[in-house]
């Protein structure tokens, strides 16, 4: 069985950056940036990451088009700055309005993504990495939005917050859409989407696993001292 084949199983329909772009129709990056804003928020299955890279693919193919080549691009990437920006912005008030209340124990389809768990696996990350996880767990599925959340339940100081989290989402945007632009043309990327959504994916956790790496050698270092 292909990856092709076995997506469905990981992601539903709706939720497949290629079934929501062509659904779209003319409407794809402004429907985009709506999504990109609510997962930057508040609602982490999303798939940010794949979304990205796919409008960055469109745009490259023509099927995304404000006016010309290059206003379409500058268009592209400052509507989606300003929803990643602009949702993690939100996501910090709604964590410091009514977070505690958000992560609570509760059953269902909510129980499992707002569960409290989250909150704690979030706030030790928080607490080992510091302002710049705002720009670490910016390229990691889930932990971009809690992280946000978690900065606005900790009462972090906005000023800093917003100046990580703007890195972040300029860094984020940039390097994923434009990933999309330049590659999303390469025949086996643009005849095997679906695969290329499993690889981005698996490629935005590389940031966390080096950190991972860099502890866990930190830590024999010192117990062979």
């Amino acid at each position: 069985m292909t990856f092709a084949a076995l997506l469905p199983l990981l992601l539903p329909s709706w939720l497949d950056p290629e079934v929501i772009i062509t659904s779209l129709g003319n409407w794809a990056l402004w429907g985009v940036a709506l999504i990109i804003f609510v997962e930057c928020a508040i609602f982490p299955v999303l798939p940010g990451d794949s979304l990205l890279f796919a409008v960055g693919m469109f745009t490259a193919m023509g099927t995304i088009t404000v006016g010309g080549l290059w206003s379409t691009i500058i268009v592209v990437y400052v509507v989606l700055l300003i929803a990643a920006v602009g949702g993690n912005v939100a996501g910090y008030w709604v964590g410091r309005l009514i977070g505690p209340p958000l992560f609570k124990e509760r059953t269902g389809f909510w129980g499992k993504v707002f569960d409290p768990r989250h909150v704690e696996k979030t706030r030790h990350f928080f607490e080992k990495y510091g302002a710049r996880a705002l720009i670490l767990a910016r390229f990691v599925p889930l932990v971009r939005t809690f992280v946000t959340l978690i900065a606005g339940v900790s009462k972090m100081s906005f000023r800093q917050f917003i100046s990580y989290t703007a890195i972040g989402g300029v860094a984020w945007v940039l390097i994923v859409t434009t990933a999309g632009y330049f590659l999303g043309g390469v025949p086996i990327i643009k005849d095997n989407f679906e695969l290329a959504c499993i690889i981005i994916v698996l490629i935005s956790v590389l940031p966390m696993v080096w950190e991972w790496y860099k502890a866990r050698r930190s830590r024999r270092t010192i117990s062979a001292d």
